[in-house]
């Protein structure tokens, strides 16, 4: 009891302070309403802009091409592009071949798979399944548990362009699929 008393005395030793702490009353000026009507903007005068407007003639059928309303001025002289060169020297060749070779063992890289289900039940992640491989086959699906929810991945997608119609061809079964960005398998060997 003593406890509730002495909250409730406190509680009121602060709400005095807070009122006493209070904003000084509205002055006359901040009482008048503020003028929101719109002012008229003065328009900027008008300029006569005809004469940087570029004129073109018209083609007539008999001559291909037309002469020109205006004489045009002469084009500045411009330098020749340098021609392009293909030159694959010995030690851009070897860096290439060691390149190749680096990407022959990467066996992962970032993608997206179209998560089919996410849910409990081992049937229906397995019907799902059946439906979508039975439809396309050259699908990869992977099922992972990870208790208790079952989760049911179609495809490895480098690109989002790619994700997004394999995941329009799941959708026709599934209508709750998502993409979902993951690390993908690349050269699929059997």
């Amino acid at each position: 009891m003593r406890l509730r008393n002495a909250v409730l005395v406190l509680s009121l030793a602060l709400l005095a302070a807070c009122a006493a702490t209070s904003p000084a009353a509205p002055t006359a000026r901040a009482q008048t309403p503020a003028d929101t009507t719109r002012r008229p903007v003065a328009s900027a005068p008008s300029e006569e802009v005809a004469k940087y407007r570029p004129v073109f003639a018209q083609p007539t059928a008999a001559s291909p091409v037309a002469p020109a309303a205006a004489p045009r001025p002469a084009a500045p002289a411009t330098k020749a592009a340098p021609a392009p060169t293909s030159h694959v020297t010995a030690q851009v060749e070897q860096r290439l071949r060691d390149q190749a070779f680096t990407n022959q063992n990467v066996k992962y890289a970032s993608g997206f798979r179209v998560r089919a289900y996410l849910g409990l039940e081992r049937d229906q992640v397995m019907n799902i399944r059946r439906q979508i491989i039975s439809r396309y086959p050259d699908e990869t699906d992977y099922i992972t548990f990870k208790q208790p929810v079952y989760r049911l991945y179609i495809g490895d997608y480098l690109n989002k362009l790619d994700a997004a119609r394999g995941l329009a061809r799941v959708r026709q079964f599934v209508p709750r699929a998502e993409l979902e960005p993951m690390q993908v398998l690349l050269n699929k060997v059997p």
